[in-house]
């Protein structure tokens, strides 16, 4: 069978509406998501591994199959193509809506290819979907299939690993690698294949900040690196860069600041594995003119918007209506479900204090 490298418009706006006009949402053909990936894939194989975005952006932070909350955020910061988003990775694993958080991002990708960009994250890998969730989850809504998420899981190996805004604000999934100290070093990867155990594609979406060290160090993780203050001024100064935007990391607040703003991290699943009862947030990006010299840390608007550099807020939100509908179903995470409440390391398999 010959699969079109082109999806008509009408087609794109059927499945949107199939996604978005229910409640919950249908699940697409498995036949429709391989077209769609098929179509994505070849799209995405013209995309630098760092895409150039310009303002005005919405970056968002982890998802991890938390659909409901994903419509949350369109309500909140403009629905596509009123808002251009950046979505940081970790779409699936964890949550009750996997597939149709991905299929939905994939087509609304597709539908508005210049106002939605997706980066890859640690959960779009097999070998994590196959421990965490996505995997099982498939199984369960397509008869026993593995099908779908093997379509969905080879499309991972095509997403860009960063991007630029405005030349001067670096947005990645996890942090820096101590084998990488030059954008050109990241734009020579071939990141076309499942992201390896260790090097620097491994390293951009598995590492963290840590305000207790200046340079590097190994992360208890099992995976990546924590990189310190030194680290992110080098990086910054080589590249002609003022901030690194990262997700990765659970955040209370829905955000967290380091080094007065030369570093967030965006946290996007509100009351995490639905018991986590934290708040997420999106940062809105309007512009960048401002110098890293200028810092400073983060100034409460409200109790929803946080000013995290001039012409930057973060876009703090609480869970949606439906999450908490979820909770008291008592439906039971999908994938692993650890005696720590879900904290832990795929690679280290001890508990840690991050979550994976």
């Amino acid at each position: 069978m010959t699969i079109p490298h082109r999806i008509p418009i009408s087609q794109l706006d059927h499945c949107l509406e199939q996604l978005l006009g229910n409640n919950p949402p249908k699940l697409l053909p498995p036949e429709t998501i391989q077209q769609l990936c098929h179509t994505l894939k070849t799209e995405l194989l013209g995309v630098p591994n760092i895409m150039s975005l310009q303002t005005p952006i919405a970056v968002v932070g982890d998802i991890h199959g938390q659909y409901h909350d994903l419509l949350e955020i369109f309500r909140i910061s403009g629905s596509p193509p009123n808002t251009n988003y950046l979505f940081l990775g970790d779409y699936v694993d964890r949550g009750y809506y996997s597939v149709e958080t991905i299929s939905l991002l994939i087509a609304l990708k597709l539908r508005y290819p210049d106002r939605v960009f997706l980066i890859r994250g640690n959960h779009e890998s097999r070998t994590i979907t196959t421990n965490y969730g996505f995997y099982t989850e498939v199984l369960n809504k397509y008869g026993g299939c593995a099908d779908v998420w093997a379509y969905i899981t080879d499309l991972f190996d095509y997403l860009p690993l960063a991007a630029t805004i405005d030349g001067r604000l670096f947005a990645v999934h996890g942090g820096l690698s101590p084998s990488c100290q030059q954008l050109d070093q990241i734009r020579a990867i071939d990141r076309f294949k499942e992201i390896p155990h260790d090097g620097v594609m491994a390293d951009l979406v598995w590492s963290d900040p840590d305000t207790e060290i200046m340079d590097f160090k190994l992360s208890p993780r099992g995976a990546g690196y924590l990189f310190g203050l030194d680290v992110i001024n080098k990086f910054c100064r080589e590249n002609d860069l003022v901030q690194l935007i990262r997700a990765h990391q659970l955040c209370n607040e829905g955000y967290t600041s380091y080094w007065k703003g030369k570093c967030v991290t965006v946290w996007s699943a509100p009351n995490y594995c639905y018991r986590c009862g934290n708040k997420a947030s999106v940062l809105e990006i309007h512009h960048s003119n401002y110098e890293s010299k200028e810092s400073a840390p983060p100034q409460v608007l409200s109790d929803h918007y946080v000013e995290a550099l001039p012409g930057q807020y973060f876009n703090i939100f609480e869970a949606s209506p439906e999450n908490d509908e979820d909770t008291v179903n008592g439906k039971s995470v999908n994938g692993t479900d650890d005696e720590d409440g879900g904290y832990g390391d795929f690679y280290a398999k001890k508990h840690i204090e991050y979550f994976l």
